[in-house]
């Protein structure tokens, strides 16, 4: 056989110069017959070169140049695919790709079969292209099992060595805690799709590096608080004359402020630094409500006076249930600062809403129930003698007893009361000194 003349002018499926037929099982179950030539085959392909080695005196009869090909019917269609490629050209193999489903059936039936070639180009035709998420998950079942030559498809799902993790990581908050009003428009979508991945990157799972608790990833995160901080106050500075020029634009860039200090919350506490927190916001809190409780933001500022109690929240949960460890006279004081303050905007929020039901701010049910326990928590972990000073104040405020609800703290305080009271009596009469009295 001329192979110039076989390489340019042969075709699949030519009947007249075919010297071998290929036997393939269609998707109905039935065979399917494809004239073929023996010398393009096993050029292309080595699952053709041994099988004529295992038929030396290859032809003898007609029956004899029949090659059963296995593949299941699912499979049909990707073998067809592969014996029309097997004829092209090298050169335009590379351009025959469409789909990475298509791409993904050939390369299995071009591994089975052995083609070098068309394997090579099916593999950088998969590495370079984008997928959507059932075409990845169908390459992530694949490809392990076709062997390591497959292996450079999933390259870009490898992880990455530690540092350039916590590089990426770091750069991230970075990202997430800048706020620059330079930015182009599309800048704050940016800051948002980064703060996200960051609160990705530090979910807890096996196949996260930890990361979390590098220094260098710390001090950034403690850098960007700082400078949110920073932020923060400065626009609560700027208020009061913003907010006669433009109340609308002065509240919502304080209230961005404080979204970004919410999210702060979102991540510090699986840092292990929601204590960084906790402690600028406790020192900022008479400052901050000297503000937003001037006489003249009394019948606005809505939204920054609803998103102080969401903020504020996340630092009563953490210190009620002890994640952040202050001193008594601490607690103490951050309790009978904020207590207040949550105690009288409540009601004056409900009212809003009572008045207009498309009134946006609000302090929803489970907001309420989760501040509650913090407090509640809070109360009871403190001396008795402040318990009972919180008590006594909650009491003698009847219009305002409905929330916060210290009830279950006032129960737990008076057991302990009558129980230490007991332990006290029980204690000194048990040393029978007949000069101490009561």
């Amino acid at each position: 056989m001329d192979q110039a003349r076989a390489c340019g002018t042969f075709k699949l499926g030519d009947q007249i110069t075919s010297d071998v037929t290929v036997r393939l099982i269609n998707r109905d179950g039935r065979p399917e017959l494809f004239p073929c030539h023996l010398f393009i085959l096993t050029k292309k392909c080595k699952f053709f070169a041994n099988w004529l080695s295992q038929h030396p005196s290859y032809p003898i009869t007609e029956s004899s140049n029949c090659i059963e090909v296995h593949c299941l019917g699912s499979e049909y269609d990707h073998y067809v695919k592969l014996l029309k490629l097997i004829y092209l050209p090298e050169e335009l193999v590379s351009d025959s790709w469409d789909s990475v489903k298509s791409a993904l059936g050939v390369l299995q039936a071009s591994i089975a079969l052995q083609c070098e070639t068309i394997t090579k180009s099916c593999i950088r035709y998969l590495e370079a292209v984008p997928w959507d998420e059932k075409e990845e998950e169908e390459i992530l079942k694949v490809v392990p099992t076709l062997g390591p030559e497959a292996m450079p498809i999933v390259a870009r799902m490898q992880p990455v060595d530690t540092n350039a993790t916590k590089n990426v990581f770091i750069s991230a908050i970075r990202f997430a805690t800048t706020i620059e009003s330079s930015f182009p428009p599309f800048a704050d979508e940016l800051k948002t799709s980064a703060q996200e991945q960051v609160e990705y990157m530090l979910l807890e799972d096996e196949e996260t590096p930890l990361i979390a608790l590098d220094e260098d990833v710390k001090y950034e995160a403690r850098s960007g608080l700082a400078k949110m901080f920073t932020t923060f106050e400065k626009g609560l500075s700027l208020l009061p004359s913003e907010y006669d020029q433009s109340p609308e634009v002065a509240e919502q860039r304080v209230v961005q402020n404080l979204l970004d200090l919410e999210w702060m919350c979102n991540i510090l506490p699986k840092m292990e630094m929601m204590k960084d927190f906790v402690s600028t916001w406790a020192c900022i809190s008479d400052h901050v409500l000297a503000i937003v409780q001037d006489e003249k933001f009394s019948s606005g500022l809505w939204a920054v006076k609803a998103k102080l109690i969401e903020v504020t929240g996340k630092a009563l949960d953490a210190i009620g249930y002890g994640n952040v460890v202050l001193p008594a006279p601490s607690r103490v004081q951050f309790l009978k600062t904020w207590l207040p303050y949550i105690r009288n905007l409540k009601p004056l929020l409900d009212s809003k809403n009572a008045d207009d039901e498309a009134f946006p701010y609000k302090m929803d049910g489970d907001l309420c129930q989760n501040i509650e326990g913090a407090i509640t928590s809070l109360v009871l972990a403190l001396p008795s003698s402040h318990q009972a000073d919180i008590l006594m104040d909650w009491m003698q405020r009847t219009e305002q007893l409905k929330y916060p609800d210290l009830s279950e703290a006032f129960e737990v305080w008076c057991y302990r009361t009558k129980s230490a009271k007991r332990r006290l009596l029980v204690g000194f009469n048990g040393i029978h000194n007949p000069t101490i009295t009561f």
